[in-house]
């Protein structure tokens, strides 16, 4: 018989192992996937005017050169019938009267990538035509119109879900059908966490959402969101908070990695229905669990505040990290929350969520903060604040993160005011530089953080 340790050691290599299960090998979403859709402000009240004009409006604004590469037209863009020759879905004449090949074409003119949307099922959730069965002839006229990435729903689909090889099967025929037509696109599965897709889309899909479908409330509940865990969710919904949504993603980060990503839905900064405190929770926890960053609000209408909070280069970078590490939740005490994640160079981004609807002061131990790795514990860091040089009121002005001290800290951050439903984000640099040990230890917090991904199902 083998002895208990070696049992454990042969456990450990195959889960070890399991962590580097080979993403979609398309060459996208190396990092989470950045752009703008048309769906959480426009709905379906959508046009090839809207679509061009939005892509100017990001562009002019910087964002783009910020990495919002992807312009992403969502449902609604379709006529009412396949076309009777090709079996092609056309576009609304009356919406896009020029075709998608046209607005492709400007989109790449200015420097975009094009998204297009369809779904697994005989209609998308906005009422069209949809690709279920339909998967090559769609996956080639979206490759010849210059289409270079896909969102993909999970509306009307049949009851052919219920098990993770049900949705699998449904699925992969349209990845399949895409890497057919030869044009590598980004692959954004968006089944709402149904059927655990963390289980069989690792290696056929660049992302899948974790839930059902956001709405502009920090926390509001409501029972049309009516899960508590998404582990064990058996009927998504939709109108799912912000802070439900953060909870949700909570134990997933151990099946994402680098071109397979958790992606939490697409961001509601800038629609009007949060504060400013709420909205930098939001795109903080976005950024901290490696979540492709698409913004849905309405660029004709961007204000400082938006602009500030989108173009925040320091979270920008954190969510664009190289470790493609998602953030760990080291604790829940109360209504607050602390989560880890490690970077590129040996350093780690921490954030403190206040979910409370008073501030609250905190001041978290080295010790708490690296339960998994104590030898970091000991060490002593420079603190940066992600969010302390932003100006919210002409973004123009806003500067890069500096020291919070020109000392640095050991045994525990500094005191920090965490405002109601806010978020202080930080980024902890070593002091002398790396060393093996850090490195190592930094290797384990990434390992921890990317545990067992199984493929498929």
């Amino acid at each position: 018989m083998k002895s208990f340790s070696t049992t454990l050691t042969a456990l450990w290599t195959l889960s070890a192992l399991a962590a580097f299960t080979q993403a979609l090998n398309n060459g996208k979403s190396i990092t989470p996937h950045m752009g703008w859709n048309t769906w959480n402000y426009h709905g379906c009240n959508i046009s090839e005017d809207v679509v061009l004009q939005a892509a100017r409006q990001v562009k002019a604004s910087g964002l783009q050169s910020k990495g919002y590469n992807i312009i992403w037209i969502d449902d609604c863009w379709q006529a009412d019938q396949r076309n009777a020759t090709t079996g092609e879905i056309p576009a609304n004449p009356e919406k896009f009267p020029t075709g998608l090949k046209s607005v492709t074409d400007q989109l790449h003119n200015m420097g975009f990538e094009a998204g297009i949307y369809s779904s697994a099922g005989t209609l998308t959730c906005g009422g069209k035509i949809a690709s279920l069965d339909h998967e090559e002839v769609d996956a080639k006229s979206w490759a010849d119109a210059g289409f270079d990435a896909l969102k993909y729903d999970n509306c009307h689909n049949q009851g052919r879900m219920g098990t993770p090889q049900n949705s699998f099967n449904r699925y992969v025929a349209m990845s399949d059908a895409v890497n057919k037509t030869g044009r590598p696109m980004v692959m954004g599965l968006c089944n709402w966490g149904e059927d655990s897709p963390w289980y069989f889309a690792t290696d056929t899909w660049n992302s899948w959402r974790i839930s059902g479908d956001i709405f502009d409330t920090f926390n509001r509940d409501d029972d049309r969101c009516p899960c508590t865990s998404m582990t064990d969710c058996r009927f998504a919904g939709f109108h799912c908070s912000v802070e439900k949504i953060i909870n949700f993603a909570a134990p997933l980060g151990q099946k994402a990695a680098s071109a397979a990503w958790n992606d939490l839905d697409m961001l509601e900064v800038g629609n009007g229905g949060m504060n400013k405190e709420e909205e930098i929770t939001h795109f903080s926890m976005w950024a901290m669990v490696k979540s492709p960053l698409i913004m849905g609000n309405d660029m004709a209408a961007l204000t400082n505040r938006t602009l500030a909070i989108l173009g925040n280069e320091d979270v920008i970078a954190l969510n664009q990290d190289s470790a493609h590490t998602p953030a760990v939740r080291i604790w829940t005490k109360g209504k607050q929350q602390l989560w880890l994640t490690s970077l590129a160079n040996e350093t780690y981004a921490v954030s403190l969520t206040n979910f409370d609807d008073k501030q609250v002061t905190l001041t978290p131990t080295f010790d708490e903060m690296f339960i998994d790795t104590p030898s970091e514990a000991e060490k002593k860091f420079h603190i940066y604040d992600l969010w302390a040089n932003v100006n919210f009121e002409n973004a123009s002005k806003s500067k890069p993160a500096t020291k919070m001290s020109e000392s640095a800290y050991s045994k525990a951050l500094p005191e920090l005011n965490v405002p109601a439903h806010g978020t202080r984000l930080l980024k902890m640099v070593p002091v002398n530089g790396s060393s093996s040990d850090t490195s190592m230890q930094a290797r384990k917090v990434s390992s921890i953080a990317k545990r067992e991904r199984q493929s498929r199902y």
